[in-house]
């Protein structure tokens, strides 16, 4: 651990301009939501019912009083669940409420397991709904159908996306499916956003896997733009659509002499973050795939009950990046220059309230973890984590942060290494840090892991921390790409606990598999005195598992 304060990265006035400015209309009397918005929750329980935990994005829960930093040392595994090897990667981040579990798998399946026991309560099979699936040994996830998103429970119902642009709501006591809609309807669409529950509706990004299938030079890139949908939580009714970028146009050909259409990109990875108090939902944006128009690495501020933009503020521009950047200008990459970075804003934001203002902050794939006035959009602070390389963008942060109403926490990925930071909310200067140790890739399992995926992605160890960082009273936990979980103190980052789940687990399901990278895609889940990790990451690199596992104290 050290304490230190990272160089201060100031953006130049120009980009204030980007911010466009829309009226904020007043939050309509009456309704409910799901859960609190303040950091913590005001549900009285210690639950974990969805991504963000609440609608103000917090990842903190204030609720949890078993799992202390006088009671962390002694947490044990208490049961393993393992999942059929379909993609080498597990990456739905789970939902807790009372005594069960819900989580998608990469099997096309979505699970209720007990928590006291992890056994399987019920399972629901989405090949019926959407589509039928290749063999597990296929290297095309999209055959697959995995769910990467993570659910949200509210009453009867649990919520969930797949890797096909398909939505679902099911009867969270039995499993059966209430209703079913497809939120978009490109062939490369998937959902990776996690919904969030608000007044009746359901809000959820869509992003896509196009900018993966540009490697091929014959594709005709690219035509997909980022959503935001809002759907009605009875009916799956789709209430309206918010898109990123405008509709993709033919533009003349790529120099191999495929069709070539702009503008494209502005996916929405992350999960949103609603504030109750004016209905504005916050949501990040991706880069472009082609062209350079749309609101793309974006945060964007949208009525909730009408879909319209009421500000939005545009990070880096132009960002123009696709897999064919990999390996060099061409094909229908148009530069491998500071137009090509991949500087998304997948991370899901936090809603930060300061007396007499609140501020939305997220973090980007830039490494720089921005602070905006919620009401306007315009810049409050920032500051930079980590500096990325030239065509290798993830040395920023990933997935998100968890605020506990006195720090923000904050985990950059390969930053040489990852490391984790804590954040004063109302200036960004870094109250402590704790980069990942030296030997994270060469000790325990990470120094010799099992291969469970294609032949093609083979195991491979990075010193990073891909996962979004969560919190408890006193306590702040992430899982790094080495297959550790680790838990610090959250006044000082002392590490007070570590696992490592690049193992050989027994599941209690009848299967045994290994643990591996810690998911991104989500983090640690702690509800009811349990702590819940999905092990077993690989997207392009990473160490793949097909674990589930719950840790707890002794009784």
């Amino acid at each position: 651990m050290q304490s230190s304060k990272t160089q201060r990265w100031r953006r130049p006035g120009r980009l204030a301009a980007a911010v466009v400015a829309v009226s904020a209309l007043l939050l309509p009397a009456g309704g409910t939501a799901a859960q609190g918005s303040e950091p913590g929750g005001r549900s009285g329980h210690a639950d974990w019912s969805s991504w963000q935990h609440d609608l103000s994005g917090s990842r903190y829960n204030g609720q949890e009083r078993r799992i202390t930093p006088a009671t962390v040392g002694k947490l044990k595994l208490k049961w393993s669940y393992i999942f059929q090897n379909y993609t080498a990667t597990v990456s739905s981040q789970p939902a807790v409420v009372g005594d069960t579990l819900y989580v998608g798998g990469p099997d096309s399946r979505f699970y209720a397991l007990d928590t006291r026991t992890g056994g399987t309560r019920w399972s629901f099979d989405l090949r019926p709904y959407g589509g039928p699936v290749g063999a597990p040994e296929s290297t095309d996830d999209a055959q697959k159908n995995p769910v990467r998103d993570g659910a949200a429970v509210h009453g009867r119902s649990v919520y969930f996306g797949d890797y096909r642009g398909n939505f679902y709501a099911l009867d969270r006591f039995t499993g059966q499916l209430r209703w079913t809609t497809k939120i978009d309807t490109h062939p490369a669409a998937i959902v990776t956003s996690s919904p969030a529950f608000y007044r009746g509706r359901l809000y959820v990004g869509v992003s896509s896997r196009e900018w993966a299938m540009t490697g091929d030079d014959k594709y005709p890139c690219c035509t997909f733009g980022g959503k935001v949908v809002s759907l009605d939580a009875a009916t799956g009714r789709i209430a309206w659509t918010y898109r990123t970028v405008p509709p993709a146009q033919p533009a003349g050909t790529w120099p191999s002499g495929a069709p070539r259409y702009e503008s494209s990109g502005g996916g929405v990875w992350g999960s949103p973050a609603i504030d109750e108090r004016t209905g504005t939902l916050y949501v990040g944006t991706g880069q472009n795939y082609s062209g350079t128009g749309g609101h793309s690495d974006s945060m964007l501020a949208i009525d909730a009950f009408t879909g319209r933009l009421r500000w939005a503020n545009q990070l880096t521009h132009p960002d123009t990046w696709n897999l064919r950047c990999f390996f060099g200008p061409g094909g229908s990459c148009p530069s491998v220059d500071a137009t090509s970075l991949d500087y998304d804003v997948s991370a899901s934001p936090n809603l930060i309230r300061l007396p007499g203002r609140t501020l939305v902050g997220f973090g980007q794939k830039s490494g720089v973890y921005h602070a905006l006035d919620a009401a306007t959009g315009r810049i409050v602070w920032e500051e930079q984590l980590s500096v990325p390389a030239v065509n290798q963008p993830w040395r920023g942060i990933e997935w998100g942060s968890s605020y506990d109403g006195h720090r923000i926490y904050v985990a950059t990925w390969r930053a040489q290494p990852g490391t984790l930071f804590a954040l004063d909310p109302a200036t960004g200067d870094v109250l402590w840090n704790s980069p990942l140790p030296a030997d994270a890739c060469s000790t325990g399992g990470a120094a010799n892991p099992i291969p469970i995926g294609p032949p093609a992605n083979p195991p491979s160890c990075i010193a990073g921390i891909n996962t979004a960082a969560s919190s408890t009273p006193g306590l702040v936990y992430v899982g790094g790409d080495d297959g550790k979980v680790r838990i610090y103190a959250s006044a000082t980052g002392q590490l007070l606990w570590q696992y490592d789940t690049v193992r050989m687990f027994d599941g209690v399901n009848g299967l045994s598999g290994p643990g591996g990278s810690i998911a991104g895609n989500g983090g640690a889940v702690i509800a009811n005195g349990t702590l819940y990790v999905k092990a077993g990451y690989q997207v392009g690199i990473g160490i793949g598992g097909q674990a589930l596992l719950a840790f707890s104290l002794p009784d």
